[in-house]
């Protein structure tokens, strides 16, 4: 048997000499703007599937498939000239994820919770500069951390990589320069046909469900009903249907079958087995989806945050090695080395230092501004999640798991001692160190991506910012067109179960524990309990067992979204796992395309049809 390619004794030298590819066509303008585009598709599409799971979906590889299809398009009209290059494609899809991850680290969790819980309404501008801004900080902080996690220590960071194998496919690369053939053409043209049949589909079907107009020949139900019933009520009733919403299939085929199935098993004990018993001994006054999760939010929150504070603490040694790793990164306590070659191509050190100077006293200024928060409190906020950061884009290179709902309740908890009482200052200053910690995680992520390609980090780091920019401007005024008012957060079209617990943990700390009454309280004990017992087993049981181990993550947001989701969602992980274990190649070529593509096309034809109500072509 061959051993295994020893690791280089200077993994930087051998990848200038070996990978690096000195190719100025990388961020051209083509690469910025459709990256732009892209992104902001991207953008729109998550933020309708963050209101209807509570996650927010990978870009990065759906981005690469569509940037693909979309040039050989061009190509064929003859439109454009000029082949789309593997390290083109890869800042395209750095852009691409600056702007389409502005849903996520918090910020559609936290503003939509603001929005829930307090009378306070920021304008347009002033919360895109506070996305932006907040962003544009995380970029800057991966560029201290990025030679060490990335060059030294070679940290998997699994999206990264499964976006550059991606990219070579697609382009027919199978390894650092060489050119493309007819196969990886081929495979690029199945993926971004499956791509596009999907968004079809899921779009067509989308309009003659949503689109309601004197005109329209007929409208496809919203739900097929179970004819099954609980405590005389029917299923529909309990929020249990087949759901005619593709997008939750889509999010069930891209997450694992492990979660899948949790999330449906949650969704069956809590609507079928909890609400009932809560309903009969009148803790859950009426039978409808907002006075049972009333309740639920409380043990599925726990279960959330225990669940990731466990394994985060269960983690300590990755914990460690960030802290150590920030000190080597600054170079404290490794001596004085000499300079090396590869800072040439790499992000300056000032950069870091610089950008913090600048982005740290707006964020400062509009978390006062905005949110009433003490400007010695915003102070304090700033260097802690820069600190937070670095944590987080260590555990995401080990784990691909950004630990926002780790880190979020942690500053939460800080801030509970800080400003007691302060309701807005706790959701928003925790709002600060999700958003760090996502966009420094995303751009070390893509950064991955180009040091397998032998991409430029500069170009990167550039392409995130112009990502960055497109999202913050796109997602504000999406979501006032998508959620124009707040009081439909929370509801079973719009069950935002990510604002639900943000809201829940926020009230609290920021008002006590106390002011929950006895069943709130002893849900969330139960929910706690659980949730440091799942994260045990998850860490502890054998490879065998784990698999059968209940996800934390699904059994928690079941317990905040309508049952028909759960059902949706499980039988999206249901296809795509039978498709990984009885058509394995079929499964690695329409899997994400198909799901991708489903999510596509009803998120952007949901988003066309608030348009056209809001115009007035169609009623509400």
């Amino acid at each position: 048997m061959a051993q295994p390619a020893a690791a280089p004794a200077d993994p930087e030298l051998h990848w200038l000499q070996h990978t690096r590819r000195d190719d100025p066509r990388q961020l051209t303008v083509r690469a910025v703007v459709l990256g732009m585009l892209l992104g902001g598709v991207m953008c729109l599409s998550n933020l309708y599937v963050f209101f209807k799971t509570g996650w927010s979906m990978g870009v990065t590889i759906t981005a690469a498939i569509l940037a693909f299809a979309l040039l050989r398009l061009l190509a064929a009209l003859r439109l454009s000239t000029r082949p789309l290059t593997a390290l083109e494609n890869n800042a395209l899809t750095t852009v691409a994820s600056g702007a389409g991850y502005m849903t996520g680290g918090g910020n559609m969790a936290a503003f939509g919770a603001l929005l829930m819980l307090t009378p306070l309404r920021p304008d347009t501008v002033p919360m895109i500069l506070w996305f932006g801004t907040i962003a544009a900080l995380g970029v800057f902080v991966a560029i201290p951390i990025k030679r060490q996690l990335i060059n030294k220590e070679g940290l998997a960071f699994p999206t990264g990589t499964a976006t550059a194998e991606t990219i070579r496919s697609i382009h027919g690369e199978t390894a650092p320069g060489s050119t493309a053939d007819a196969s990886g053409a081929s495979a690029g043209s199945v993926q971004s046909k499956a791509l596009a049949w999907a968004a079809l589909f899921a779009a067509a079907l989308t309009w003659f469900r949503d689109a309601k107009a004197v005109w329209m020949p007929f409208n496809v139900p919203a739900a097929i009903p179970i004819p099954f019933s609980i405590a005389g009520r029917t299923l529909a009733e309990w929020t249990l249907a087949i759901k005619m919403e593709v997008v939750l299939v889509g999010a069930g085929g891209l997450i694992s079958f492990r979660t899948a199935w949790s999330t449906l098993l949650g969704g069956v004990l809590t609507y079928a087995v909890l609400a009932p018993a809560m309903v009969a001994s009148g803790v859950i006054p009426t039978v409808s989806y907002k006075a049972i999760v009333g309740y639920t939010v409380w043990p599925g929150a726990a279960i959330l945050v225990a669940s990731g504070l466990t394994s985060f603490a269960l983690d300590w040694r990755s914990v460690a090695r960030a802290f150590s790793g920030i000190g080597r990164a600054f170079g404290i306590g490794g001596g004085t080395e000499a300079a090396h070659p590869i800072e040439a191509v790499e992000c300056p050190g000032w950069w870091f230092p610089a950008g913090l100077v600048v982005l740290s006293p707006v964020i400062v200024v509009l978390m006062s501004v905005l949110f009433q928060i003490p400007v010695w409190a915003g102070a304090i906020a700033v260097p802690l999640a820069v600190v937070m950061g670095f944590v987080a884009a260590r555990v995401t290179g080990e784990t691909d798991v950004t630990p926002t709902k780790a880190l979020g309740p942690v500053t939460q908890l800080v801030y509970s001692a800080l400003t007691p009482g302060n309701l807005s200052g706790n959701i928003m200053s925790a709002n600060v160190t999700g958003g760090i910690g996502l966009h420094s995680a995303d751009l070390l992520t893509t950064l991955k991506t180009g040091w397998i390609l032998g991409a430029s980090p500069r170009v990167q780091f550039f392409a995130q910012l112009f990502g960055v920019v497109a999202g913050a401007v796109l997602v504000v005024p999406a979501f006032n067109l998508l959620i124009p008012d707040p009081s439909v957060l929370g509801t079973e079209n719009w069950p935002a179960p990510a604002c639900l617990v943000w809201a829940g943990v926020s009230q609290a700390f920021a008002e006590g524990i106390d002011a929950l009454g006895a069943e709130a309280k002893m849900g969330l004990l139960i929910g706690l309990a659980l949730g440091v017992a799942l994260a045990l087993l998850d860490k502890l049981a054998p490879a065998k067992v784990k698999p059968w181990v209940p996800s934390a993550s699904g059994l928690g947001i079941a317990m905040v979204i309508p049952g028909s989701n759960s059902i949706a969602m499980f039988l999206g992980g249901l296809i795509a796992e039978l498709m990984r274990r009885f058509r394995p190649r079929a499964a690695s070529q329409y899997v994400v395309p198909v799901s991708s593509g489903l999510i596509a096309g009803e998120s952007l034809m949901g988003v066309a049809v608030a348009l056209l109500v809001v115009f007035g072509l169609l009623a509400r």
